[in-house]
């Protein structure tokens, strides 16, 4: 079956535009191939309940803690996300489990004429991909992370119980535009007619885009961020409040990163807004889904990690607010000297991402094995523009071996900038 399977990801891979390979020419601005595809399968999107989920940061943590939740509660939970790090297969679970490679390779087969008549997109694929699996298999709920953006974004074929949105930030803004405002309005395109949605973060400068859009659709809306709080108890536990109200005592969330602090308040929002429709969720489900979720989900790579004396971190974080967030985490750590391993990709707001990187490490630029790589000299000569220094080595795992070879016990070596650099770890 691994020959098959290879095979068939070979015929995915060399016959359909992939973004994270090759950028915004894989984009196809338009629902009609994935309408054509889910219509030639029965139209699964339309049998399965569905979470819907969008953001510029946060979605992916948000999507896994909110099936570990539903995991918890004991229904059977369909999780799909994008883009995966090693493995195809981890873009399509049910509950923590991947998709078998025997159903990729049936699924690929069936729909061969479909693909030959609409050449649809790789991500257009992936997603009819899950709707037809979540469907034969009768989950109970799938949790459906956007790729990009929202308004056209493949997945925005389903109407949810419920659309939540985490936050907005500057990311792919050759394709959702140059200003928030823009972004948030690609954003809120998730929101259906009736379908309550949920905002994790209020963020002045946009909210008006999606209290429009709500109103517009007769849709209720909710910012998380206004009614739950976390304050810190310990160094990695936190009270939640619900206003004033004591809701969680003494949670210690799994996924580690003060950025957690924007999401949990939106998964719980969400959580509370799916008991209003009849889901049996308890605060113990909440409190075992967000305290376990890499254990459930089999989530990777969000301040994953991989070493002690040298402590040794990766993150996801790629954008210029999901950067801050790390370096902000970085902060909180005790360590003598700093050493980064980073490559980014290149269209990304590169300048904007080095200046905010501490400017006291010590950097390795690598370059991930995609063509959308920003070539490591490139990087270099970028970053020493902006004060930081270090040197070139290609390969990511070289570099890491590099970074591992000048770090003493006390120092910390972070591994990011990309989730391609994270995705090419050994033994991740």
């Amino acid at each position: 079956m691994q020959a098959d399977y290879r095979t068939t990801l070979d015929y995915l891979y060399k016959n359909l535009p992939m973004f994270q390979r090759v950028g915004a020419v894989a984009y196809k601005p338009d629902l009609s191939n994935t309408i054509a595809l889910c219509r030639a399968l029965g139209n699964p999107e339309q049998k399965v309940r569905s979470v819907h989920i969008a953001g510029t940061n946060g979605k992916g943590s948000s999507s896994h803690m909110i099936a570990a939740i539903l995991q918890s509660a004991g229904y059977k939970t369909g999780l799909y996300t994008s883009p995966h790090l090693k493995e195809f297969t981890e873009r399509i679970r049910i509950n923590g489990r991947e998709v078998e490679e025997e159903y990729v390779v049936d699924f690929v087969n069936r729909i061969k004429p479909e693909i030959e008549k609409i050449h649809p997109s790789f991500f257009e694929i992936t997603v009819a991909m899950a709707f037809d699996y979540y469907a034969l298999n009768k989950v109970d709920i799938a949790v459906i992370e956007t790729g990009l953006g929202g308004r056209l974004d493949s997945t925005n074929v389903i109407t949810p119980l419920l659309s939540l949105i985490t936050n907005i930030g500057f990311d792919h803004m050759d394709i959702l535009g140059d200003t928030l405002v823009k972004i948030a309005s690609e954003k809120a395109g998730i929101i259906k007619e009736g379908v309550p949605v949920v905002i994790s973060e209020q963020q002045p400068e946009v909210e008006g885009v999606f209290t429009m859009k709500a109103n517009e659709l007769k849709a209720r809306l909710s910012f998380a961020s206004q009614r739950f709080s976390l304050k810190q108890t310990g160094p990695e536990t936190f009270d939640v409040y619900d206003k004033a109200q004591l809701f969680l005592s003494n949670l210690n969330p799994e996924l580690k990163g003060g950025y957690q602090r924007k999401n949990i308040p939106g998964v719980i929002a969400s959580i509370i807004e799916l008991q209003n429709q009849g889901l049996v969720i308890t605060a113990q489900h909440i409190r075992e889904g967000i305290e376990n979720v890499t254990k459930l989900t089999s989530l990777k790579g969000r301040w994953q990690k991989l070493g002690e004396s040298p402590l040794i971190i990766c993150d996801t974080g790629h954008n210029v607010d999901g950067l801050k967030e790390v370096v902000a985490q970085i902060r909180l750590q005790r360590f003598d000297n700093l050493f980064v391993v980073l490559g980014m990709v290149k269209d990304k707001d590169i300048n904007s991402a080095l200046r905010i990187l501490p400017k006291e490490a010590y950097y390795f630029f690598c370059q991930a094995t995609i063509p959308r790589a920003l070539d490591a000299e490139a990087l270099s000569d970028q970053a020493k523009e902006v004060g930081l220094k270090g040197e070139i080595v290609k390969d990511v795992n070289e570099a890491i071996r590099f970074a591992k070879m000048k770090a003493g016990k006390n120092d910390f070596i972070f591994i990011g900038g990309s989730t391609f650099v994270v995705a090419d770890i050994e033994n991740l």
